[in-house]
């Protein structure tokens, strides 16, 4: 017999488990690796050629202040998945495995009747941990695709992961793990269109080498192509660790025409990626699924692209550690308006939950924004904040600063506070210096707002 406590506790729940049962809705989840927020023909890049994210982006809505948790993959990848900020889900380094323990919007979903997968790059750095997820298809189920000979003429062809010099791949898709996760992907919708799923479809690029394959290459012409903000005192009055590495690395001293080629190279990177994700995109759409799923498509953190003379990312500049958001409801036929409102990747875990009708999980750093798609009320966040321990072998060849405290970013409307306790913090003035050119920490009518954001900062990190 039903006591009245259990009748309570069935009619508190009554709602959320209703909503769950009336959505139930797919989530297709598309990631790149190390994608430039402003980078895509749906956020106004003049050159990038992005159809398919542009395609996505007209059904969706575009979210143009989103951040990641941390600006290097794994940190950030973990927060995505668990709703935490990386000092509490443990991994906060490139070669830190996000723990087994952790529990993620996976185990989140499967506990709900969802059928789970990771297709590709995951970057769990011990990829025998699923963390959740049922299905998984990773980057050595691709290599078997492969002779050893093959493989060796792949490595030949890409050169080494951190390489920034642009030119075209000898090579066809075949030898191109992203294709083969683009295919994994399709036959898992496929296989699950009549039952929930949560797919996580992952590429590797536009990460470097900057490789593509020649018909992506083939869509740019370096000569042509834009620079970025690129002054010849570039990281003079920012910490002096980013000016060390981009002098180490080649990439300060890197010649115009050189870091066109470069472009060139992540431009097509891109390109391949969007192809990718079309692909799968338009398989939602053939199996008549989208109206029945949430498609998100996001990056793990940026690309500087040659910004202040830098590659790659390990920094708090817009251009590595903001990302690219869309977001697509079930059924939404038309692009929404952009938001300017502060998302964090921690986020996205609420989020999704919500959107499905189910209360998230007690105890998360994200908050969700289900609101603001849904046109309900919502209040948003004050600040992004994002944190970066220093890697090994990544930031300086004598990692200096390893073991030391991490860089601690926390972004207002105008001002962006990129705290160290340990050395000079950098302060810039995005309002009146957008390009991020001038570190004002030392100017004496500063004082004020460095306090306040430093405490804020610190207050983030201990939380």
């Amino acid at each position: 017999m039903q006591t009245r406590r259990h009748f309570l506790s069935a009619s508190a729940a009554a709602p959320w488990i209703a909503r769950a049962q009336a959505r139930r809705f797919n989530i297709l989840f598309l990631m790149s690796d190390q994608h430039q927020r402003e980078a895509s023909g749906c956020y106004g890049h003049a050159e990038v050629k992005t159809p398919g994210l542009d395609r996505l982006a007209s059904r969706a809505t575009r979210f143009d202040y989103t951040y990641c948790n941390s600006p290097v993959c794994v940190p950030a990848r973990g927060s995505m998945i668990t709703g935490l900020y990386p000092h509490k889900h443990g991994a906060r380094i490139l070669k830190d495995p996000l723990p087994e323990t952790s529990r993620t919007v996976a185990h989140f979903f499967a506990e709900r009747g969802y059928r789970t997968a990771a297709v590709g790059k995951m970057h769990f750095v011990e990829e025998s941990r699923r963390h959740g997820f049922a299905h998984r298809i990773n980057e050595g189920d691709f290599a078997k695709t492969l002779t050893a000979a093959e493989r060796e003429r792949l490595r030949k062809d890409q050169g080494g992961g951190g390489g920034v010099d642009g030119r075209p791949s000898a090579l066809d898709a075949r030898f191109f793990q992203d294709d083969f996760f683009a295919r994994e992907s399709v036959e898992f919708l496929r296989a699950n269109r009549d039952q929930p799923f949560v797919l996580w479809s992952s590429y590797f690029v536009p990460h470097t080498p900057l490789v593509p394959m020649r018909r992506y290459w083939d869509l740019y012409q370096p000569e042509k192509l834009r620079l970025p903000h690129r002054p010849p005192d570039a990281l003079t009055t920012a910490f002096e660790g980013h000016l060390i590495r981009a002098k180490e690395r080649g990439w300060y001293q890197q010649s115009d025409a050189d870091c066109r080629r470069s472009i060139a190279g992540y431009y097509g990177n891109i390109s391949q990626m969007d192809s990718c994700v079309d692909r799968v995109y338009a398989a939602l759409e053939e199996l008549k699924l989208l109206d029945r799923t949430i498609v998100v498509y996001t990056s793990d953190h940026g690309e500087m692209a040659g910004a202040h003379r830098m590659w790659t990312k390990h920094n708090m500049f817009e251009q590595s550690v903001a990302v690219p958001l869309l977001v697509s409801l079930p059924g939404q036929g038309k692009s929404a308006p952009a938001r300017k409102e502060f998302i964090e990747h921690v986020d996205l875990f609420p989020t999704l939950a919500e959107l499905c009708g189910f209360e998230a999980p007690r105890g998360l750093d994200g908050r969700s924004f289900a609101g603001l798609l849904e046109n309900r009320k919502y209040a948003p966040r004050e600040f992004a904040y994002s944190e970066y321990d220093f890697c090994h072998n990544v930031f300086t060849a004598d990692d200096r600063y390893v073991g030391k405290p991490p860089i601690l970013m926390v972004r207002t409307d105008r001002w962006k506070l990129n705290e160290l306790s340990w050395g000079r913090s950098e302060l810039y003035d995005l309002a009146n210096d957008p390009n991020e050119s001038s570190n004002v920490i030392d100017a004496p009518g500063n004082a004020g707002i460095v306090k306040e954001l430093t405490a804020i900062a610190r207050r983030m990190a201990a939380s």
